[in-house]
């Protein structure tokens, strides 16, 4: 996902064309705005941190690029790509380290497992709407 102050700042050609030189086939993008509630339900696994507040509403502050990737060990190779959840400790040439604001506006949000990334694909994408 590219989150809102990556989309309002006019990163998400550039952020998009990482991913496609890192070997990625983008099986499916899509332009939307979580409202509070929808953010709040996909970080649900969060609701108990101190964060969470917060997190929705800047999830919610801004249009949003939800997209499913495929490649080959594509949760770790992704990981890699868009580099420490800390921009300031993102190594160079990552998504973060290039287009991140701080900890919260960190440009990306990718899934931690293979299992995490079917349940948030789904949460953004119908079967059918995949190419």
């Amino acid at each position: 996902m590219i989150k809102p102050d990556a989309v309002q700042d006019g990163n998400s050609g550039a952020i998009l064309k990482m991913i496609e030189e890192a070997g990625f086939r983008i099986v499916a993008l899509k332009k939307t705005q979580l409202s509070s509630e929808r953010a709040g339900q996909f970080y649900e696994v969060h609701k108990e941190r101190p964060f969470y507040g917060d997190l929705c509403r800047y999830m919610s502050s801004g249009p949003i690029f939800a997209a499913i990737l495929e490649k080959d060990n594509a949760v770790a190779d992704f990981r890699k790509l868009i580099g420490a959840t800390n921009p300031t400790n993102a190594e160079e040439g990552t998504i973060r380290k290039k287009f991140a604001k701080s900890i919260e506006a960190n440009a990306v949000h990718g899934s931690d497992s293979d299992e995490n990334a079917e349940i948030e694909g789904s949460f953004f994408f119908s079967r059918f709407e995949r190419f």
